[in-house]
């Protein structure tokens, strides 16, 4: 006897940076000795979505049947990962065991991440397929928890949010009709801190002033405790909210980074302040899946960089090219993805090693023309060495 074969195919997305690529979730049943194999250049987080399914399909009462089940992720030359190819995955095996009619998936982009029980957990970057969905002409489903990030887009296509399994079942046979999410906006409340509840400082509030005016970067230097943090931190509140294109290019960042909670869209400006130990790849963005870092997610706002020069010196090399272009482009071996990254630079400093330059207090003895040594007995102090 001939062997049998049945084929489903469902519309998905993979990223690389900001760009939507087309992917095409093929799930074949053939006759064979039982298998469920996954091809199409899967990472380890796909490679492990075949026992999510499995779980999850079990948790309906839906068992696989004993065939050779083969799940082909096309092209099969563009790398893929993330977890939200479960969904897809699951959607082509219930089309192919005939649970669910062929057409009910064939103008729809589909992402979501299966729990165990059945749930559709949220996943990252819903808010750039929606508007790849938007400009293929079709409609999106996608996890319930996200369905404020794609709704910002519901005028001009279909949003399912589904939050289970089963009722998205019931959606797509006409059951139960799943209600249109609606668009989510973060709360506003929480404001920066304002510049008014500075006392004293009027030379450095006004240096605050002309920079947020001006866009311009700003170095501040001065001993420890005297508010040089403080200041940077009441710097975005004097900077306007950001328009609605503003918005939708920083949630995009977002969204492909997890970053935006619940969904939610906010029109404040992002500030970052990384840590003066972050790798290059963290303040740059980079690492194996080539993920934007500090200065992408500092996008429209301000990225502040406290204790300067202690950040290593390629590192801080490799703000140049960002802050002259305003993006960064990040190739890996099996990645390459550009980032927008126009931020404004504040950074902080202090005068000298031990920070007390000049205070007569503290006595500090390094000079500019001097060469520096720590002394054994303090090692938080500056001394001059022999010349």
């Amino acid at each position: 006897m001939a062997p049998t074969t049945t084929m489903a195919r469902v519309r998905t997305v993979a990223f690389a940076g900001l760009e939507v690529r087309d992917v095409d979730v093929e799930v074949q049943l053939a006759s064979g000795l039982p298998a469920f194999t996954l091809v199409g250049l899967p990472d380890k987080a796909l490679a492990e979505s075949r026992e999510r399914v499995r779980g999850a399909l079990g948790t309906l009462g839906i068992s696989l049947p004993p065939k050779r089940i083969v799940i082909n992720l096309a092209p099969a030359d563009l790398a893929k990962e993330g977890s939200h190819f479960d969904l897809p995955i699951a959607l082509g095996l219930l089309v192919v065991l005939g649970l669910l009619p062929p057409a009910a998936l064939e103008q729809h982009l589909v992402l979501g991440e299966l729990a165990l029980d059945g749930a559709i957990r949220p996943v990252q970057g819903v808010l750039p397929a929606a508007l790849a969905a938007s400009e293929r002409r079709l409609a999106m489903i996608c996890p319930g928890d996200c369905g404020g990030e794609a709704a910002w887009l519901a005028s001009e296509i279909e949003v399912v949010a589904a939050p289970s399994l089963a009722s998205l079942i019931n959606h797509l046979r006409g059951l139960h009709r799943l209600p249109p999410p609606e668009p989510a906006l973060a709360s506003e409340g929480g404001s920066y801190p304002d510049l008014k509840d500075v006392k004293g400082q009027e030379t450095a509030k006004r240096a605050i002033e002309i920079a947020a005016a001006g866009h311009h970067h700003l170095l501040m230097s001065g001993p420890p405790g005297s508010g040089k943090s403080m200041l940077a931190a009441r710097l975005p509140g004097l900077l306007p909210p950001l328009d609605p294109a503003e918005v939708l290019e920083v949630s995009m960042i977002a969204s492909i980074a997890g970053r935006l909670e619940g969904g939610r869209l906010t029109r404040r400006r992002p500030f970052r302040s990384p840590h003066h130990g972050s790798s290059m790849a963290a303040l740059v963005g980079g690492g194996s899946n080539a993920r934007p870092g500090e200065i992408s997610l500092a996008h429209k706002g301000v990225l502040f960089l406290d204790e300067l020069p202690e950040f290593q010196r390629n590192v801080l090399d490799a703000l140049r090219q960002p802050l002259e272009t305003g993006q960064i482009t990040v190739s890996r071996a099996t990645a390459h993805a550009t980032y927008p990254a126009r931020f404004q630079l504040i950074a902080a400093m202090n005068p000298c090693r031990c920070g007390h330059l000049g205070t007569r207090e503290l006595q500090c003895a390094k000079a500019p023309a001097a060469r520096t040594t720590i002394s054994a007995g303090s090692p938080d102090r500056c001394s001059t060495g022999s010349t």
